[in-house]
């Protein structure tokens, strides 16, 4: 049965994949019947976000399948490679709005006066992607979906670059002015490129397993040192796939627990932190207090005595080597 999670994350994507594609389809028609070489340009701009928008709809109906045989850990970091992948198509759509930019810079009698049906295009693809874009904004940050935010910053650069050219338009069709639309686009563009190279960024550390924000692990530190069962703890790792977290961390007790004490008391604790962050999957590993202190005293002082062993036998080697 599908989640709530899941169901928001379906919707939002429906949401971006219809509007994309209804976008892509209007600016096309209306780019050819206009001869507005801007238009045209957005209407490619589109279908990059019509393609971003499939990705990001086979990511969350993907991403949150329960782990399986082939995948124990889930399918989590799915979302983080569509992440990568979609900061690729919003470079593509800054190279093509860019590209067009820059020509028309340079040929500015290229253009073609504005239309109203390009203007009122415009107009609704600004509308439309601004509104699109921050309700997928909105549910990224409920779903905790590093792909919907993704596809936020996708639709939120094509509206800013639909801004640019309605401006654009309107300025050419009230001053004649056409380089100043170039000059719009431009600035828009290196904004963009800014924005996907900081999703690639934000994806690739969570591909390389970066632990978790530093108040989050503070929440489960806390968790632990409020019980006064445990005696103390070490070795808490942490790491993020898509919208799901995990920890691992080793926690002591008094020797003389019995097994159905410690398995209650780790019960109780991973329980407490679930309830703290929502979609983590935590592993508490118990270990007796006095016995564990006094292994790592044995093991590290044994360590200090072979490491001392070998300078020494260092030191000799040198000493001979000197003689000789």
């Amino acid at each position: 049965m599908m989640s709530d999670t899941t169901r928001r994350k379906l919707k939002a994507a429906l949401l971006s994949v219809f509007t994309s594609g209804f976008l892509t389809a209007l600016k096309l028609l209306v780019g050819l019947q206009s001869g507005s070489v801007g238009v045209l340009s957005e209407s490619l701009h589109s279908g990059t976000d019509l393609l971003a928008g499939c990705i990001a709809l086979f990511s969350v109906t993907t991403s949150d399948r329960p782990p399986d045989k082939e995948h124990p850990y889930g399918h989590g970091k799915l979302e983080s490679l569509a992440s990568l992948l979609e900061g690729g198509l919003i470079l593509l759509g800054a190279f093509w709005v860019g590209r067009e930019a820059w020509q028309h810079l340079l040929h500015p009698a290229t253009l073609h006066p504005a239309t109203t049906d390009a203007l009122a295009v415009m107009a609704l693809s600004t509308l439309s992607d601004f509104g699109a874009s921050a309700y997928l904004k909105r549910t990224a940050q409920k779903t905790d979906s590093p792909v919907l935010a993704a596809d936020a910053l996708h639709l939120f650069s094509d509206a800013l670059a639909s801004a640019t050219v309605l401006i654009g338009l309107i300025l050419v069709r009230l001053t004649g002015w056409y380089r100043l639309d170039s000059l719009l686009g431009l600035a828009i563009v290196s904004w963009i490129i800014l924005t996907a190279f900081k999703l690639w960024w934000e994806a690739f550390q969570l591909l390389m397993d970066t632990r978790l924000p530093e108040q989050e692990e503070a929440a489960i530190r806390r968790i632990l040192e409020a019980d006064s069962r445990v005696l103390g703890y070490h070795k808490l790792r942490t790491r993020k796939m898509g919208s799901r977290r995990d920890a691992d961390v080793h926690v002591q007790i008094e020797d003389e627990c019995s097994l159905v004490e410690a398995h209650a008391l780790t019960e109780e604790l991973e329980d407490r932190i679930r309830a703290a962050l929502p979609s983590i999957h935590i592993n508490i590993h118990i270990e007796p207090y006095h016995m564990e202190i006094a292994h790592q005293r044995s093991a590290h002082q044994q360590d200090e005595e072979r490491a001392l062993q070998q300078q020494y036998l260092r030191l000799e080697a040198e000493t001979n080597r000197t003689k000789e």
